[in-house]
């Protein structure tokens, strides 16, 4: 079964990726990138997120986004990510194991809450670690191990 390479990125260079799917009108017939690809968008909640929503398309095959910010205990005016959105994360995931060609998974900067997940998602694809993925959103991990182990007992119990 063919897993998807994990790409973790920042909004910019996100939607870098998602343009190099696009041919450009009148100047090339063909986009530089034909991968397949599901995204998982994590915006920030202030400001209403980052003024871009990716859609799916004849490359995109789906997308979740989620706004929550890169916090890892509470605090007044920001939002932790839910429990809720962690399942949904885990399903999106499971999802697209074996559709797409790649999983880009981006916040802001690329570097705290979307790390986590992607760390989170290669265990979960039994793939191996990427080199810089040391430093992350503790809280956006473990609540992710925590909608897992839900819904591995969900799955379990209904057996």
């Amino acid at each position: 079964m063919k897993k998807p390479r994990i790409l973790v990125v920042s909004a910019r260079n996100a939607l870098k990726y998602v343009m190099k799917h696009l041919p450009t009108p009148g100047l090339i017939e063909y986009p530089e990138k034909t991968d397949t690809y599901a995204a998982i968008s994590i915006q920030d909640t202030y400001g209403g997120g980052f003024g871009f929503e990716l859609k799916k398309n004849r490359f995109c095959k789906d997308v979740l986004t989620l706004y929550f910010d890169d916090i890892e205990e509470p605090e007044h005016g920001s939002r932790l990510i839910s429990f809720g959105q962690a399942i949904a994360i885990v399903k999106f995931i499971k999802a697209h194991e074996s559709d797409v060609d790649t999983l880009v998974i981006h916040c802001f900067a690329g570097v705290s809450r979307s790390r986590a997940v992607g760390v989170f998602a290669r265990e979960v694809l039994e793939l191996p670690p990427a080199n810089d993925e040391t430093d992350y959103n503790e809280y956006v991990y473990s609540i992710l191990h925590r909608a897992l182990d839900e819904l591995s007992s969900q799955n379990n119990n209904n057996q």
